[in-house]
């Protein structure tokens, strides 16, 4: 999936995009908007972006997870192997297993915390009182979509567009660092 990010400056704009998107097929759970302004997404009865969109959660479970995993590999599988403690498989499993959880649930506490990579790019935009319209559309019919919104909503400008997957590996500027 390709994710199309759009500003628009006023709530009743997102209204009308909400509502020919809604018309085009596209799902709640495909639209997503962030903003300072939750009362106003309550009232007008929009998707407002869910804690995983806002947030880098996600990312950083998988990290913490990731992490879990290289901790696992390099300490416990070698303890198994080498240390003649006579432990069931199922027990070292169970301890390589509760690492991974771990490192998963020690990462959340980062995630949490941090605004998420996507749109931690439109922060200013966002507290300056903007709507930022996240859509997320099946690759063969981005352009078609991009179209239908330059078209239809010339007041939504579109800033960016991206992938709705998240990658561990993304630092804060949305680029993959592995080291």
């Amino acid at each position: 999936m390709k994710r199309l990010f759009y500003v628009v400056d006023r709530i009743d704009d997102v209204q009308d995009i909400s509502d020919d998107l809604h018309a085009r097929g596209i799902r709640d759970s495909r639209f997503h908007i962030v903003s300072r302004d939750e009362a106003g997404l309550y009232t007008h009865r929009l998707h407002r972006a869910s804690i995983l969109d806002r947030t880098d959660l996600a990312r950083f479970v998988e990290r913490g997870m990731l992490i879990g995993l290289v901790l696992a590999l390099s300490f416990i599988l070698p303890a198994m192997l080498w240390s003649g403690i006579q432990w069931p498989t199922l027990a070292w499993v169970a301890l390589a297993a509760f690492a991974v959880m771990a490192g998963g649930w020690l990462g959340g506490f980062g995630g949490i915390s941090s605004e998420n990579y996507r749109i931690r790019r439109f922060h200013g935009e966002i507290e300056a009182g903007k709507y930022l319209v996240m859509v997320d559309v099946p690759r063969k019919f981005a352009v078609e979509i991009e179209q239908e919104m330059l078209e239809n909503h010339p007041e939504a400008v579109l800033k960016g567009e991206g992938s709705s997957v998240n990658n561990p590996f993304a630092g804060s500027d949305g680029r993959v660092h592995i080291i």
